[in-house]
């Protein structure tokens, strides 16, 4: 009678060591998990030590509606400069009666003489304003510190200046409109100084310039 063969005969059974079957590793806990994931802190991108940079930003509104009233007045100023130019024919032989009314027993070249002063000394102030204005203007918008005391000084000029012509050079037909030029060049140079005052606009002339540092936002770029 033969033997039962045996299933686990062989070369493995001939040495008598058992195969064991493979043991997965054991996971990784979920915190070190986590952990190792964790990226590192990302440095920053600004320097608060960053030396400061000059920017150019727009003035506010109430500095550009000043701007504008001033723009205006010059026109209106330059005009009024040239009419009072044109009409002068016209003005002179009034202007030298009204001289002759003060002071009479003169000769008539006297009288036309002072005439002529009087004409000249106010075209002379009517154009120095304006250039002197117009000076100022650059000055402000530059931002150059106590601008607004000069231009309030040319404000009272023109006010002097508006007294005045209507008693020695806004004569005749040409009255109503010379002192209506006059009056209109007054009233826009008091509405640009009336915006010059706002406190966007105080703000604005104090600060002198614009500037950031490294990433920051601009300082003072304030609201229209």
């Amino acid at each position: 009678m033969t033997d039962q063969q045996n299933p686990q005969s062989g070369r493995g059974a001939g040495s008598g060591v058992v195969a064991k079957a493979a043991t997965p590793p054991a996971p990784a806990s979920a915190g070190t998990a986590a952990s190792a994931r964790e990226a590192p802190a990302r440095p920053p991108t600004g320097n608060p030590n960053a030396a400061p940079v000059l920017v150019k930003l727009p003035p506010p509104f109430s500095v550009r509606m000043s701007q504008l009233f001033w723009i205006l007045s010059f026109a209106i100023g330059g005009f009024t400069a040239i009419y009072f130019f044109i009409i002068r024919q016209e003005q002179l032989p009034l202007i030298s009666d009204l001289v002759r009314k003060v002071s009479e027993g003169r000769s008539d070249e006297t009288y036309d003489t002072a005439a002529d002063i009087v004409f000249w000394i106010v075209f002379g102030v009517m154009v120095g304003v304006l250039l002197i204005q117009i000076t100022l203007l650059v000055s402000f918008m530059s931002r150059r510190p106590h601008v607004r005391w000069w231009q309030l000084a040319t404000l009272a000029l023109q006010v002097v200046l508006l007294l005045l012509s209507t008693e020695w050079v806004a004569l005749g037909e040409r009255r109503d409109s010379l002192l209506l030029l006059l009056a209109a060049q007054a009233g826009l140079v008091l509405i640009a100084l009336l915006f010059s005052t706002f406190p966007k606009a105080i703000n604005w002339s104090a600060r002198q310039h614009d500037i950031r540092r490294g990433h920051d936002g601009v300082v003072g770029n304030g609201d229209l």
